[in-house]
């Protein structure tokens, strides 16, 4: 698709947006290969500078939080990405404060839930204490658990994003989410 190359990029993106067959074009895009993190979002708007814009647009192998924002700014429309799922089974969870590894020695007598602002099931039956005790046990309940935690927080960042574009707050949410959300990712936790 073109890599980090800005020419090779457009020239692919031009020739998807004016395939057809039969008179049938797309009924939207998947923007993916090379994406250096650094360069996401330039190589995402230059993409979506040169594809329909009527069209939807959807962004391949991106979930960490903050490339989510990257990815919304630069025209995304969905997303679809393994992080949540590879990172939980490593015991490292998504929370509005940041992430952490569940496996520390600093939840084995934490009895509160991974985050207090999270409805999903792990957090409203399971406790860090627990949680802790069976990725050190190494059971595979763990990584199940983590990882409906994980996704259920990617999927309600995504609908807070929306719901903030919607009534036009999108960038205090973000400067809210991501003064929270980094403020701990950057100590030690993990």
């Amino acid at each position: 698709q073109g890599a980090q190359y800005e020419d090779l990029r457009k020239e692919a993106a031009a020739d998807l947006g004016s395939m057809s067959s039969s008179g049938i074009q797309f009924d939207g895009f998947g923007i993916g290969g090379a994406l250096d993190k650094d360069s996401l979002g330039t190589i995402v708007s230059w993409v979506n500078s040169t594809l329909p814009q009527e069209k939807p647009k959807h962004l391949l192998g991106i979930g960490a939080p903050e490339d989510l924002f990257v990815g919304v700014e630069n025209g995304v429309d969905t997303f679809d990405c393994v992080l949540a799922s590879r990172i939980a089974r490593t015991s490292a969870v998504y929370t509005m404060e940041g992430r952490f590894n569940l496996s520390n020695a600093a939840y084995k007598r934490d009895f509160n839930p991974i985050d207090d602002e999270c409805d999903c099931y792990t957090c409203t039956h399971y406790t860090k204490a627990y949680l802790h005790h069976v990725f050190r046990g190494k059971e595979i309940i763990a990584a199940t658990l983590a990882t409906i935690h994980n996704e259920r927080f990617i999927v309600r960042l995504v609908d807070q994003m929306r719901a903030a574009l919607i009534s036009g707050d999108y960038f205090e949410f973000k400067a809210e989410f991501m003064g929270r959300y980094k403020h701990l990712s950057g100590q030690a936790r993990d």
